[in-house]
């Protein structure tokens, strides 16, 4: 038996705003007499938007209204409405994320959210939500290779890399298209950090000089050696450090990236020489993606086309954010969807010892107090480590002593698992709780901590609960 649900993705970049609606299957994959194992089994893009200039109303600020009336006409034209969604995600990502006003656009566009779609923003999130539209994980498992994404737009270039459809890692790096932007042949707009690799090459450049081409190109050609560092391909030299994106990390060193695709505004014209004005789209765009594909650095690497280039994210953030939870769960009726929950993460080495169970649950929800009240928390832990009937009634025990506080408080105890126990946990909870405290309990879900959750309305006759684990951090 099938479900369908709809879904969308909503990315307000740097450079551009688009959407895309989208259908996913949800099938029961196991045969007869045996647990369902309900999966996700087709992602159909059914609508895409037009591709709109982000609308700004200065170098600090988004035009949140403007935005509204975009996304306002693309539902209108697709035929939709909110309350026929029941996942995705609204995404502000790259250099928009930075904006003074980036949560108030989000609280602009939450009428447009339907009962259950993210409102989100991260680069971490942003790198695997393009990597995935791009179909790099896909192509990890098909050519056995360890392949990354390099999704460069306007403001930020976002990095994941995958080996057997699994994410080994991912960054951000402030390169992007629109860091130098063009108006009327003049420079008028330079990022800082930009700014400071070009002097540091010996080439000073201000607003309001002349775009000169040939020197601009320069420029995104030593953009593109800092992206040939993150990726490994070169050693990193002493300034690379200051191009992650917040003060972010870099990629692991190993496995050794073997091939790449490219996604992002510039992709296009790394895929496809551009001829014409090189400043058309009143940024170093076209310049940049020149320079990214005859960097002899990135060469050494397999080029491989990207599903989708300027829509990687819109179509990650539509298709790739949902996931179902196992078949085996414990929740208490009337209590979803819940949204935006954030993660409280049990280590694996705290979770084998008792003492350090209860300890860690008790610390750690000290830091999710507001003003000395509580909030509603999430508790994330592996699970793996009490399998048979007997630990998880010891289980049970430790989590109502350690989380004392949460089953006193107003919020139901919300238990996210790894391992495939959570029904068996929630019904022993039930009982020693006397079910006289809401319990919910999913698990075949990985969540960490800085993470948040929202958990949706349960599917496929209630054996399954959409969700989605994302991280809300705005870059300042």
């Amino acid at each position: 038996m099938q479900e369908v649900i709809l879904s969308v993705g909503i990315d307000i970049g740097t450079s551009t705003t688009q959407l895309i609606f989208s259908r996913l299957t949800i099938e029961n994959l196991a045969s007869s007499y045996v647990v369902p194992r309900i999966s996700i089994v087709k992602k159909e893009v059914i609508y895409r938007s037009a591709i709109y200039f982000t609308p700004l109303k200065s170098q600090t600020e988004i035009d949140a209204d403007r935005v509204k009336e975009i996304i306002a006409s693309e539902y209108k034209k697709a035929g939709m409405k909110p309350s026929d969604l029941k996942t995705g995600a609204v995404i502000i990502t790259g250099e928009t994320a930075r904006k003074q006003n980036a949560n108030l656009v989000l609280s602009t566009l939450s009428e447009f959210a339907g009962d259950f779609v993210v409102a989100t923003a991260g680069p971490d999130l942003e790198s695997v939500l393009s990597a995935r539209g791009a179909g790099a994980d896909q192509l990890s498992e098909e050519e056995r290779e360890v392949i990354a994404n390099v999704d460069i737009g306007g403001g930020t270039s976002n990095i994941a890399f995958f080996r057997k459809g699994v994410v080994l890692g991912t960054c951000c790096l402030d390169i992007g298209g629109r860091l130098i932007k063009v108006e009327n042949g003049k420079i008028s707009y330079i990022f800082p950090s930009i700014q400071e690799l070009a002097a540091l090459h010996g080439i000073r450049i201000q607003t309001g000089d002349p775009a000169n081409a040939q020197m601009l190109y320069r420029v995104c050609e030593w953009m593109a050696d800092q992206l040939a560092m993150a990726l490994h391909v070169t050693e990193p030299d002493k300034f690379h450090s200051k191009l992650y994106t917040n003060e972010g990390h870099p990629l692991p060193d190993q496995p050794k990236i073997q091939g790449v695709t490219y996604s992002g505004g510039v992709a296009d014209c790394i895929y496809q020489e551009s001829e014409g004005d090189v400043f058309r789209y009143g940024d170093i765009g076209v310049l940049l993606g020149r320079a990214v594909k005859r960097n002899t650095a990135l060469q050494t690497l397999k080029t491989y086309p990207a599903k989708e280039t300027i829509r990687a994210t819109v179509v990650g953030a539509g298709t790739h954010t949902t996931n179902v939870s196992g078949s085996t769960i414990s929740y208490a009726k009337g209590q979803l969807p819940i949204k935006n929950i954030p993660v409280l993460k049990v280590s694996a080495e705290e979770e084998q010892e008792p003492a350090a169970f209860r300890k860690a649950i008790r610390d750690r929800l000290l830091l999710y107090k507001t003003e000395g009240v509580l909030e509603q928390t999430a508790i994330a832990f592996s699970g793996k480590y009490h399998t048979s009937f007997r630990q998880i009634q010891d289980l049970a025990g430790i989590l109502i002593d350690g989380a004392d506080e949460v089953i006193r408080g107003p919020y139901p105890l919300i238990l996210v698992i790894e391992n495939d126990i959570a029904k068996a946990l929630g019904n022993a909870l039930n009982v020693l709780l006397e079910r006289k405290k809401d319990v919910i309990c999913i698990d075949g879900i990985h969540a960490g901590d800085g993470d948040y959750i929202d958990i949706g309305e349960p599917m496929a006759e209630g054996r399954v609960v959409p969700v989605v684990t994302k991280t809300l951090i705005f870059n300042r």
